[in-house]
């Protein structure tokens, strides 16, 4: 059986693995003033796009998802044609409408697919599934990677169907922002007042940085640390003790919104390495796509894995 996988363009994942895995991308368009591009995942559109005025005005960005009748034509188009099983893993549904228009292009590919493929010769039935993995940037990248290892090692789609829907519960990823500021106008325009102006303004005065986290479509501050580095150091060394506890996965998945040659010389970034090296715990990493960038700010670090219920400290 031919199993594919899409993701939406908010999916962080490296572009070297999104081609040899062949996930299909549904994109998400970015508009900043009169400025206009498709979130497809190149790193040098993306910083170009967020070069100069346009990137000075980034939080006022209109994100639009790929419409219901973009899916429906995406699949009936090509999918349906290439596979036989689809999974579609999405951006949480509490922060991206992705998830809900996929949902409901799929009732309609159902209901015509038979006719399109009898067409091209092929009787064989044809099934899709929309999964949320109810995460954000990095954390939708978990499921992803976990269900290319599934469908390399042969499992039955219904076997990874439900292995999927397991990780999404317990799918977790965690954010160090680096501009309060930025983050507080950002949701300010989204409508979402979880970040006060008098926390950011201190926030940025004593450079204090929280560390957010993100599970089962919600997200929160689970603590905060003084200064980048230092956070970013107690995120990562916080990420290694889960991974000597024992993951639901073997692997963490590590987004930057900048140069990851830059990422890599945070402190605790190589323990962290160590410590999933000896575990046999694969590492990927890749940089934030604009989609996220213009959600959280240039800078932002995340680190996403699946484990056990746990607290952050």
């Amino acid at each position: 059986m031919r199993i594919g996988i899409i993701a939406d363009s908010a999916c962080d994942l490296p572009g070297d693995f999104i081609e040899r895995e062949s996930i299909t991308i549904l994109p998400v368009t970015v508009q900043i003033g009169q400025a206009v591009l498709a979130d497809v995942r190149n790193e040098e559109a993306t910083m170009n796009f967020l070069s100069g005025e346009t990137g000075a005005r980034a939080f006022e960005a209109e994100t639009t998802p790929f419409t219901v009748q973009q899916v429906h034509d995406l699949f009936l188009g090509r999918l349906i044609h290439d596979y036989d099983y689809v999974f579609c893993i999405t951006t949480t549904r509490t922060r991206s409408g992705i998830h809900d228009n996929a949902v409901q292009a799929s009732y309609t590919i159902l209901n015509e697919y038979r006719s399109v493929r009898s067409a091209a010769g092929n009787n064989t039935p044809f099934a899709l599934r929309v999964i949320d993995s109810q995460n954000v940037f990095a954390g939708v990248g978990v499921p992803v990677i976990e269900a290319t290892r599934m469908r390399a090692a042969g499992e039955s789609p219904p076997k990874i169907r439900a292995h999927l829907e397991h990780l999404a519960g317990n799918t977790h990823a965690y954010m160090v922002p680096p501009d309060l500021n930025y983050l507080r106008n950002r949701i300010k325009k989204r409508g979402d007042k979880s970040v006060s102006f008098l926390s950011a303004t201190l926030g940025t005065a004593l450079d204090i940085k929280p560390i957010l986290h993100c599970n089962k479509g919600e997200t929160g501050p689970v603590g905060k640390v003084k200064g980048f580095a230092a956070a970013s150091k107690k995120l990562f060394d916080f990420t290694g003790e889960r991974v000597a506890a024992g993951l639901l996965t073997p692997t963490v998945n590590l987004c930057y919104g900048g140069s990851l040659d830059e990422m890599r010389t945070l402190p605790g970034y190589q323990q962290l390495r160590e410590v999933c090296a000896d575990r046999k715990v694969e590492v990927f990493e890749s940089f934030m796509g604009l989609s996220g960038l213009v959600n959280v700010g240039k800078g932002a670090l995340v680190v996403a894995f699946a484990a056990p219920p746990h607290k952050f400290g």
